[in-house]
């Protein structure tokens, strides 16, 4: 079992802009102690420290960059990596051609299938110490409630408030922030066919959800702008994110 001590919210990034969710002044919580942010978004510089660390999360909207960095993380710790499946679900192709006719159908299949995943992962806790994973659970609850409404938002919320007990919290949470425009081009360069015709004005409204959500997340959160850091190509970049997060975990 993990210790987890308590938490104060760091933010890696060059002094870039954030998002009206963290202007408005809102907070993280860090073991029942609530760590609140300047209007600024000046934290405090002390970063999270949790120990021992097994289980890590990359999270952040579409393209940001998770899993990338999630390979990263899995290949210096030789942790357990353990990836998204997207391509499986049969009616997100559809989804983004007509949303209310497929929001609740892809929004159920993606609870259930990420539920089962993650489910698995206590059973091979003996044999990784350590598992990184691309996604978080709760970012089911986060696209279903823009794409659901009704009384198939209420049915989904019922499944999830079943569901989500019986999973596992990370320990830490590395959470890539990123622009429309940068999520765009990242989008436009791994191709896939069924996310070229996303807006800005979505992913914008995507953004400012995963800073809501995370600005009430209570746990161990590390944020990072994901356009300071070319952690793909630029080996320093690459070097500095990874020995951050390392450092944070004590997983080294």
């Amino acid at each position: 079992m993990t210790e987890t001590l308590l938490c104060q919210p760091h933010y890696q990034g060059r002094q870039r802009g954030v998002s009206r969710a963290f202007r408005r002044g809102a907070g993280f919580r860090g073991r029942g102690i609530r760590v609140g942010l300047e209007k600024d978004f000046t934290l405090n510089p002390k970063p999270c420290k949790v120990y021992p660390m097994s289980y890590i999360v990359v999270e952040g909207p579409i393209g940001a960059g998770k899993t990338s960095l999630s390979r990263l993380l899995a290949e210096e710790l030789q942790a357990r990596l353990v990836l998204e499946v997207v391509e499986e679900n049969p009616f997100l192709a559809p989804f983004y051609t007509d949303p209310e006719g497929y929001g609740f159908k892809v929004q159920v299949f993606f609870l259930l299938s990420r539920y089962k995943q993650l489910q698995d992962l206590n059973q091979g806790a003996l044999f990784y110490p350590h598992t990184v994973s691309d996604y978080l659970f709760d970012k089911d609850f986060i696209f279903a409630s823009m794409n659901l409404r009704g009384a198939e938002w209420e049915l989904y919320q019922d499944l999830y408030q079943q569901l989500r007990p019986k999973l596992t919290e990370p320990d830490l949470i590395v959470y890539l922030r990123a622009s429309p425009n940068l999520l765009l081009k990242r989008i436009a360069k791994r191709a896939r066919s069924f996310e070229q015709n996303m807006e800005a004005s979505y992913l914008r409204r995507l953004g400012e959800s995963y800073d809501d959500y995370f600005s009430r997340y209570q746990g161990a959160v590390h944020t990072i702008e994901a356009a300071d850091y070319d952690f793909v190509e630029n080996r320093e970049d690459r070097e500095q994110v990874v020995g951050d997060i390392l450092n944070l975990s004590k997983a080294a």
